[in-house]
């Protein structure tokens, strides 16, 4: 199977029809539905933390700079523990390591509970419980998105990756609107509570996983493991493709997603409320891509997806940072979900699908490494600056900037993107001792 999902172009075009005519075979697998399920519930439950967080911290300091560090503590530790996690997903049972990370994450949401029903943490603390939960996460995420060609065969990949991110997104949609009707019954610590228990129903589906054992090489270490992930990446010219368009935007466009509670809170006085709207109003849209995103791929190619949604993303910025009022700003924001999640989307089954399953942890880690490193430093730099000179002008700006690293990525070399196109190199084997 791994070698397979290695394979280059020609062997995808053979189940192309297929994929087209069937977005939603990867739930005829068991496995794969009671996973999806199981992380739909656990996700729902951490969007509606991750909403009543910003909420909070918006509502304790009122300055944008604190809304957008408390998002980016999130994601802080990918910049390096997420390589560790890559590392980790390739050497050690999959299994035991994703039941220790969601543990972990488990017993952080459960501390925050309490602190929110006991008293009022302070903004500093929040964010503190935020990183380290950000932390478990950035380990547990390569094992997370590298076990699934485990669990469906290589035909079904792409569109296992596309129900994954809708899972995700769904939970995204749902998750706010459950933070707002919890808060308003039982403020903010039931809120916190109803994550919590979310934990145990994605605990439940890793218990059913039956996944193959590692195949670590003999003697190499962590560090020597990270290194062979990153000689990869530099060797495949799809996978550099991949970082490079990565790299502009997640540091240009993605900070948006942090921003979103001052949007709705500084910029447009639509209070708690308002910050759940726009963040279901980008679910949705984030949804809407997921559940085609398959069909598209197998219609047009991985590049021309990939190319057409990153040049539609400035512009859709642009109309949203001008959107005079909620119900507007919403409209824009379905529509900017749509587009940052063919991206993302496209970044990660372009990854699964190139990466052999001896390096796939590490690969998919590596992702997680710009993800966890350029966004929370995006999303801080944009609020300082938001801070500054108003949120509208800087989210112009990050797209207007965003326009012109494409164009200038693009005259310096035209060809670019045609590497995706070509089949995956092989892992290096190391010659055997004289």
């Amino acid at each position: 199977m791994a070698g397979k999902n290695a394979a280059g172009s020609g062997e995808r075009c053979q189940y192309r029809d297929r994929l087209v005519t069937s977005p939603f075979a990867p739930f005829r697998h068991r496995i794969f539905a009671a996973f999806w399920t199981g992380a739909f519930l656990s996700n729902t439950g951490t969007w509606m933390e991750t909403v009543t967080v910003g909420i909070y911290v918006t509502n304790a300091t009122h300055n944008p700079a604190w809304t957008g560090l408390v998002a980016a503590a999130g994601f802080a530790p990918g910049a390096i523990l997420g390589a560790v996690g890559g590392a980790l997903a390739d050497r050690i049972p999959r299994k035991r390591l994703l039941l220790t990370t969601t543990s972990v994450q488990t017993v952080l949401a459960a501390l925050l509970t309490v602190l929110a029903a006991t008293g009022s943490p302070s903004p500093g603390v929040v964010t503190l419980i935020v990183f380290a939960g950000g932390c478990a996460q950035a380990i547990g995420f390569p094992t997370y998105q590298s076990l699934l060609p485990d669990l469906v065969p290589p035909e079904d990949l792409v569109g296992a990756v596309a129900l994954s991110s809708a899972q995700w997104n769904l939970g995204r949609v749902l998750g706010p609107l459950l933070a707002g009707v919890a808060i308003g019954i039982g403020g903010y610590g039931l809120a916190f509570g109803v994550n919590t228990l979310s934990f145990f129903a994605v605990i439940a589906a890793i218990g059913l996983l039956h996944l193959p054992p590692p195949k670590p090489k003999v003697g190499q270490t962590i560090r020597g493991s990270i290194a062979e992930g990153v000689r990869y990446v530099r060797r495949d010219p799809g996978l550099r493709v991949v970082m490079g368009y990565m790299f502009i935007n997640t540091f240009l466009a993605a900070p948006f997603i942090a921003l979103v509670p001052a949007m709705s809170q500084i910029v447009l006085h639509a209070g708690k409320t308002g910050t759940s709207v726009l963040v279901t109003a980008q679910g949705i849209g984030a949804v809407a891509m997921a559940l085609t995103l398959g069909m598209l791929t197998a219609r047009l190619g991985n590049r021309r997806v990939l190319l057409l949604v990153l040049w539609a993303l400035p512009p859709s910025l642009m109309v949203y940072a001008v959107m005079p009022n909620l119900a507007t700003s919403a409209v824009a924001l379905l529509l900017v979900g749509f587009i940052y999640l063919g991206a993302l989307s496209s970044f990660i089954s372009i990854a699964q699908i190139r990466a052999p399953a001896e390096v796939r942890g590490r690969v998919v880690s590596l992702l997680a490494v710009v993800l966890g490193s350029l966004y929370p430093l995006g999303a801080v730099i944009q609020g300082v600056v938001a801070d500054a000179i108003g949120l509208r002008e800087t989210t112009m700006g990050a797209a207007g900037l965003m326009v012109v690293a494409l164009v200038a990525l693009k005259l310096r070399n035209p060809h670019f993107a045609d590497a995706l196109e070509l089949p995956s190199v092989p892992v290096e084997v190391p010659s055997p001792p004289p």
